[in-house]
């Protein structure tokens, strides 16, 4: 089992967890950060995935 990584938007600082996903925003529970769509914004500045970085929380 792999371990699940938070991502934080470098913009905003909305963080996405992977093991809770974003269902709100159209991304399951438990996808890994590689597998959310490249045209995936941030829900809240609309940042791209670009804009994103792998924090330890």
């Amino acid at each position: 089992m792999t371990e699940n990584k938070t991502w934080m938007c470098l913009i905003c600082g909305w963080i996405y967890d992977e093991a809770a996903g974003a269902s709100e925003h159209g991304i399951a529970p438990g996808t890994p950060w590689e597998q959310v769509p490249m045209n995936w914004t941030c829900p809240e500045c609309g940042a791209r995935k670009e804009d994103f970085e792998m924090v330890q929380i």
